[in-house]
């Protein structure tokens, strides 16, 4: 099996990767992000395409590299991680009752032939109409602050949305199966890596 190198620390693209019973390795990276650009889409292809180059350079040994950049939107503004609970009360005042867009960049790249390919996933994601108290009450015991958008849509996050059109996966920061479409290109099925003794089921 070759070996996978998730350039990302992200605990929860870890998790869905662990679900498949996937073996994989973890190198985070230096690779300085930006949230300006043309569009949503391409900021996030960029930035993860950026993160897999960097990864891909520093390692010792073939291997298959996966990077990934998630970004909230609403239209043309993006929704970054919030610097303090004021903020973040606010931008969760923003999105309540309205559909925004949750975009993710993949980028992966077959170190032994130099192959790379990237792509985008895009998810509406529409909150329920939320209270004050409700949102105060949500940023108190998640404390968002590391989080684009200050949400999650785990845990205590599922009680923000009322639908999801697209990928869900992708909201939390991994589409799976769009992952596996751009791995096939480098000739590499995730359905071969499946692991009966180590995929999780929840």
């Amino acid at each position: 099996m070759r070996r996978i190198v998730l350039a990302s620390g992200s605990p929860r693209r870890r998790a869905l990767l662990d679900s498949l019973g996937l073996q994989f390795g973890v190198i985070t990276s230096d690779a300085e992000e930006t949230n300006h650009g043309e569009s949503p889409a391409l900021i996030v292809e960029r930035n993860a395409a950026l993160k897999r180059d960097d990864v891909a350079a520093r390692l010792e040994g073939d291997a298959l590299v996966i990077a990934a950049d998630t970004l909230v939107f609403e239209g043309p503004r993006v929704l970054a991680k919030p610097p303090n609970r004021a903020e973040a009360i606010a931008m969760l005042e923003h999105l309540s009752g309205r559909t925004h867009q949750v975009c993710t960049g993949l980028a992966v790249c077959d170190t032994a032939t130099g192959r790379a390919v990237q792509g985008t996933e895009t998810t509406d994601v529409t909150f329920r109409e939320l209270t004050r108290a409700e949102i105060e009450r949500f940023v108190d015991v998640v404390n968002p602050l590391d989080r684009a958008g200050a949400y999650t849509v785990d845990g205590p996050g599922m009680l923000l949305v009322a639908r999801y059109g697209g990928c869900y996966q992708n909201v939390l920061g991994l589409p799976v199966a769009r992952l596996d479409a751009l791995l096939r290109q480098l000739d590499f099925h995730l359905f071969d890596a499946l692991d009966k003794e180590r995929a999780v089921f929840l």
